[in-house]
């Protein structure tokens, strides 16, 4: 009896669903890139390039029994995926787990690690010339993007502009409270309620002084500026409908058992699934403990259980650098927050690398 599972895409959520079912079927994962990204890491990875080997973790070293396919997905039929080189994969599962994308740095833009790195490499060096730097976007990657910069170059100015009015909005009044106090004492500038008239003259990530017009009239003026905001669904390849008609968002609609619906046998983690919830790497690992339980039983002739609900409430660890930063975790009374010790022990001190170098092996 045919046992294949096809994964498409090696990030947080494809990559837990691939390793835990090698033991148990045939399974092939599908990436167009060399390695698993861990995007958590892409901002220190900017601002100490020393360090951003460890975002990196090849495919080769995730599989002991699988079979990794270096290609990118085209489309997906109910009986499994056509391959950009034209080969057609067939498979009894297929899980959707190809995710988003974000501006550069927060993700890396190249599908090789060598190039990823060369990119991260020349804008450290441009960074390293600017003394003004500004952030457009006040969520967690600027904000992290922040942090990460003023521990390595507490000189820097930083300013964080977003036209939303609130800082963080849907947190408690506490965790929002602590983080405006830590980018206070860290001289971090945050306007909200400003956007730009139009674009910085200059590329983001260049270094070249520029004065912006904000909508209120005002100016900000820098040596670089970096944008933090917008993402976009990596779900071209459904675009033909031989599977399922997406949101228009994007996002593929799913059952309580992360079934594609009408699917049976395909299902869907991460950011790519029309479940409400913020998309972050946290959620599509819990997306694929559920998907996992699920193939398992129908591979063993059971019916499949477990069911996933989104948080009633927003959670984060969102770091300011190794040290830094606040979180907003569940408890039995609903949310509490995280105090900036734990969101390091938890997070900041190695943005999960430890968790990925237990999973790949050592990226040495």
């Amino acid at each position: 009896m045919s046992r294949t599972v096809a994964v498409i895409g090696g990030g947080y959520g494809g990559t837990a669903v691939a390793k835990a079912l090698e033991s148990e079927a045939d399974v092939i994962l599908i990436d167009p890139r060399d390695a698993f990204v861990n995007a958590a890491a892409s901002l220190r990875a900017l601002t100490r390039p020393g360090w951003a080997g460890n975002m990196f973790f090849p495919y080769k070293t995730l599989l002991t029994r699988g079979e990794v396919i270096r290609d990118r997905a085209v489309s997906v039929d109910p009986s499994g995926v056509t391959l950009a080189s034209g080969e057609h994969v067939t498979a009894d599962y297929v899980v959707l787990a190809t995710g988003s994308s974000y501006a550069y740095p927060a993700k890396p833009s190249s599908d090789s690690i060598g190039e990823a790195l060369d990119d991260l490499r020349r804008t450290h060096e441009e960074l390293l010339q600017a003394n003004e730097v500004l952030i457009l976007g006040a969520g967690p990657v600027g904000l992290e993007l922040a942090g990460e910069i003023k521990e390595v170059w507490p000189e820097k100015h930083v300013t964080i502009a977003d036209p939303a009015e609130e800082l963080l909005p849907g947190f408690t009044p506490e965790v929002v409270h602590d983080l405006r106090g830590q980018l206070d004492a860290l001289g971090v500038e945050v306007r909200l309620g400003t956007g730009l008239a139009a674009p910085p003259s200059t590329e983001a990530g260049r270094a070249g002084a520029f004065t912006a017009t904000t909508t209120d009239g005002d100016e900000i003026t820098a040596d670089i500026w970096f944008r933090a905001y917008g993402t976009s669904t990596n779900s071209d390849y459904l675009a033909d409908g031989k599977l399922t008609i997406r949101t228009p968002q994007g996002r593929v609609p799913v059952t309580e058992f992360l079934n594609v619906k009408e699917h049976d046998h395909v299902y869907a983690v991460g950011d790519i699934t029309d479940v409400a919830e913020a998309k972050m790497a946290g959620y599509a690992m819990q997306h694929a403990e559920v998907v996992v339980k699920n193939i398992t039983a129908q591979l063993n002739g059971e019916q499949p259980t477990a069911t996933y609900q989104p948080p009633p409430f927003p959670m984060i660890l969102l770091p300011l650098g190794t040290s830094g930063g606040v979180g907003q975790l569940p408890s039995p009374d609903g949310p509490t927050a995280a105090p900036a010790a734990m969101v390091a022990e938890y997070k900041g001190a190695d943005l999960f690398t430890g968790r990925f170098t237990e999973q790949f092996g050592p990226t040495a």
